[in-house]
């Protein structure tokens, strides 16, 4: 049975709701001839031995509806990791069972929703692999919001009455998103530019009353064991003519392919030809064919209007801007403007990004536009991890590493190995100001680059001591905690800077000047924090996890010290409550009654013009490791 697209969240009594789980969809057939299978008919018995060993355990002879989901390192449901299950087998697995269709030589099917979830929680043995997926009745607004905060896909709305009807979509069930994805068909892919091997990005498309319809396409979301993988997959595919009855235009020569692999993608909009913007690539679905890949009746779109203009448009002030509920008044949302010799493209302008203050995607990129010469010194020649926030601080937001194939020509890139994964991943590197409005327009309300540069990549241009604060802790112990940090440094007889992280702490910086590698500069900030928590043992603590600690201890974290971590740059906003933005403090001003949400994206233009960039001396001379820890006493 599968479900339609729902057009919002609903209380009803006369319905029941479940969590959207993001994995594959799988019947269970327990008893003499065990079968666990996608809905397309693959086997995954052999690819989930844990689960397929942990259902022949069950007591009942039974046929099960549910979802295979695996779960990431935050202990979300995680499609993506669930992708990568083969490489890591210990990656936490469960079968979230929904449905039962058959119980002990009977069909339970024409029983109504809640009948066969009666039946399915008295009769489903629940093990570490096996789980009964529960509902609540009649509050599906509430449901849907508790869902949103944790991160969750979405919800299933399901009719509590109705029988189940195999094969049908039908509006007895209705799923309900929090996140914008959607399944794609590929039909094609492009050559590849630069460093990228195999192809450039996969040509996207959707069924329309039997025809195949453009969708976009996507270059971001690969590794390249990912781009090998797809590549050797699509290879069998290839044929001469386009799968489109109209041929889309392409950057790079295209390849077709016959559409019959399917991708999830996650997007930022959808437009009113329903061409997916910004998708980036989450992996391939074995559980759905792909004649199913169909544009939904009721999908909701947004027009996009395109428009040149000479430079960036002055803005009203944030605190008039009225949120727009359509884009019908939206002319001036999309621009482009010349920097240098670079032409950046700037959309939705008009997008509200923070709600509660009603700042938009353009006070963000004003922000950035006048304080370029401020924080791309912090910047260049500095791998950037990228945070998108595409519909602001309460939309979706995903980290994204690989600079892609959309990414512009003019746009520096560098390709570096990961050990944690095991792959090269193509960082962009922000060098002036025309990368800087790309990233910010890419909903990258936060630049994150590496403590080193690309010439010493090994070797950090700072020490960090990141002073994290639990939730009791009043924002004067965070103070108190940044002075000990000063003293301790003050003791070593050199200077250190102090920043707002722009959200709940502080940051101290030490300049190293790329004399030390990663280790020794860890090892150091290790020994700072041990003496910060000698001098302040009451609620300062070197225990990262936070139910460990407790929420009375502030952190003195360390670890941002090790090679590919990345922090707030300085002048960095954040996607926080207020448009807060990360803000060097003179030690003066490290005292009581100093709060973050005194630095703004209003307020720190302003602070810096009579200011100039205090911050500076982090770039300069760096101090000398073993002098401080000879007048430590180490």
């Amino acid at each position: 049975m599968l479900a339609s697209l729902g057009n919002g969240p609903f209380d009803d009594a006369g319905w029941i709701f479940e969590i959207k789980w993001d994995g594959y969809r799988a019947i269970a057939e327990i008893g003499k001839n065990f079968r666990l299978y996608s809905r397309n008919g693959l086997s995954l018995a052999e690819k989930y031995p844990s689960v397929t060993n942990a259902l022949q355990d069950q007591k009942h002879e039974m046929i099960l509806d549910g979802e295979i989901v695996a779960y990431n390192n935050k202990g979300l449901p995680d499609f993506q990791t669930l992708q990568h299950f083969g490489d890591n087998p210990d990656i936490p697995l469960i079968y979230h069972v929904f449905d039962i269709l058959y119980l002990n030589g009977h069909s339970t099917e024409s029983l109504s929703t809640l009948e066969r979830k009666e039946l399915l929680k008295e009769a489903l043995l629940e093990n570490d692999f096996v789980k009964y997926c529960d509902h609540i009745e009649k509050n599906g607004i509430g449901f849907f919001e508790v869902a949103g905060k944790k991160n969750l896909e979405g919800i299933i709305a399901k009719r509590a009455s109705a029988p189940y009807m195999e094969n049908v979509r039908s509006k007895d069930w209705l799923k309900i998103k929090h996140h914008n994805t959607e399944e794609v068909v590929i039909a094609g892919f492009t050559e590849p530019r630069g460093s990228r091997k195999k192809f450039g990005a996969l040509i996207l498309g959707r069924y329309k009353k039997g025809k195949l319809v453009y969708a976009g396409h996507t270059g971001t979301g690969f590794d390249q064991k990912t781009l090998t993988e797809v590549y050797n997959k699509l290879k069998p595919l290839i044929r001469k003519a386009s799968p489109f009855d109209i041929i889309p235009k392409t950057n790079m020569p295209a390849t077709w392919v016959q559409p019959k692999l399917v991708c999830n993608i996650r997007f930022s909009e959808l437009t009113e030809e329903h061409i997916f913007r910004h998708p980036v690539f989450m992996g391939l679905r074995i559980d759905k064919p792909a004649e199913e890949v169909v544009i939904p009746e009721n999908e909701k779109t947004m027009a996009i209007v395109k428009k040149k203009s000479a430079g960036i448009k002055k803005q009203a002030p944030a605190s008039k801007v009225k949120q727009r509920n359509t884009r019908a008044d939206a002319e001036e949302d999309d621009i482009i403007v010349k920097i240098d010799t670079h032409e950046v493209k700037l959309t939705n302008q008009q997008k509200i990004y923070w709600p509660d203050e009603g700042y938009t995607k353009a006070d963000l990129i004003g922000y950035y536009d006048r304080m370029a010469k401020y924080i791309l010194p912090y910047l260049k020649d500095r791998a950037e991890s990228l945070n998108r926030f595409p519909n602001g601080i309460k939309g979706s937001s995903f980290y994204q590493k690989d600079a892609g194939d959309t990414a512009p020509d003019w746009v520096s890139s560098v390709e570096i190995f990961s050990a944690s994964n095991q792959k090269n991943i193509d960082y962009i590197v922000c060098n002036d100001k025309a990368t800087l409005l790309y990233l910010a327009n890419l909903g990258c309300i936060e630049m994150n680059p590496w403590n080193s540069t690309i010439k010493q990549l090994e070797k950090p241009t700072y020490m960090i001591i990141d002073i994290d604060p639990s939730e009791k802790n009043t924002f004067e112990q965070v103070i108190e905690v940044a002075q000990a940090t000063k003293q301790v440094l003050d003791e070593c007889g050199v200077k250190c800077y102090c920043k707002t992280s722009g959200a709940s702490g502080l940051h101290v910086f030490l300049p190293m000047a790329n004399k030390y590698d990663y280790e020794q500069v860890k090892t150091f900030a290790h020994l700072t924090a041990m003496r910060v928590t000698e001098l302040l043992p009451g609620f300062t603590t070197l225990e990262r996890n936070l139910k460990k600690r407790g929420n009375r201890k502030i952190y003195v974290d360390y670890l941002q010290n090790r090679k590919g971590q990345t922090i707030a740059s300085v002048y960095s906003v954040r996607p926080k409550k207020g448009a807060t933005a990360s803000t060097p403090l003179d030690w003066k001003e490290v005292k009581a009654g100093l709060h973050p949400s005194q630095f703004d994206i209003n307020t720190v233009p302003k602070r810096v013009a009579k200011t100039g960039d205090i911050f500076s001396p982090v770039l300069g001379r760096g101090a000398d490791i073993l002098k401080c820890i000879k007048k430590m006493g180490g």
